[in-house]
């Protein structure tokens, strides 16, 4: 039987909206979660606003297996996604003993180097979160993410989120890996509209998608089969390029480069 495992994103940010900071974490995360076994079904973006945290956590933690939050975590006035979290889930947002630890443990080591290691009240904002959460290290600065039942909050800044990410690894139970396949063609994607329309209906197993190009001047079009099912994506990819050949037209494996 296959196992299909779920998860959603939520992406919190005013400067996400604005066009301000170009987010980088929706690629890095959707190929980490289909390494690890699991659908990325959905993504949210959202602003820095406390009822938009709070009624987007609970919806999307009550559809999918995994939720993931990233942004919002931070020192600052507007790093409000922590505190939204606990009213979510209805707990007290409290300061958490570990993270108090490893936080003084950073600027006990600053100090040492004779650098400034004071402890900011901004940055003690960084050791509150919900009661009961456990949480998840980063080994660039320190300030840690928590996991809530199943909502893992993480850092927005890339290279941070993909320390977070190492150490919840282990915490994740997938299923059976998306797999994926493709062709492509240099004619443009309406020629093959009922082609796809037959495959797709063919395996309802595999999802068929369409993705037009223009490249060297020619329309083109990549073709990209995914399912769990490797015996059904082999069968489908190959009554594709059959048909795809049956009516004169050449096919080239794997997508195109654009």
């Amino acid at each position: 039987m296959i196992k299909t495992v779920t998860a959603s994103m939520i992406i919190i940010g005013d400067e996400i909206l604005s066009g301000r900071t170009k987010d980088k974490n929706l690629t890095h995360l959707s190929l980490w979660l289909n390494r690890m076994g699991v659908q990325l079904r959905e993504v949210r973006v959202i602003p820095d606003a406390g009822k938009m945290i709070v009624d987007a956590v609970n919806d999307l933690r009550a559809q999918y297996d995994y939720v993931f939050t990233t942004g919002g975590i931070g020192p600052t006035h507007d790093d409000i996604t922590a505190e939204n979290v606990a009213k979510a889930f209805d707990v007290p947002f409290v300061q958490n003993a570990e993270s108090l630890v490893l936080l003084q443990k950073h600027y006990d080591a600053q100090n040492d180097k004779g650098e400034r290691g004071k402890i900011s009240d901004a940055r003690l904002r960084m050791t509150m979160i919900p009661e009961g959460a456990r949480l998840i290290k980063n080994r660039v600065s320190t300030a840690p993410g928590f996991q809530m039942e199943n909502v893992f909050v993480l850092a927005g800044i890339p290279v941070v989120m993909q320390a977070m990410l190492l150490d919840i690894e282990t915490r994740i139970e997938g299923g059976h890996q998306m797999l994926s396949k493709a062709v492509h063609v240099y004619e443009g994607e309406s020629h093959f509209a009922e082609i796809l329309a037959e495959v797709e209906q063919a395996f309802p197993s595999v999802s068929l998608g369409s993705y037009p190009f223009f490249r060297h001047k020619e329309f083109g079009a990549s073709f990209v089969l995914r399912s769990q099912v490797g015996a059904d994506i082999d069968q489908a990819l190959h009554m594709l390029k059959l048909k795809i050949t049956q009516i004169g037209k050449e096919c080239f494996d794997g997508e195109a480069e654009i």
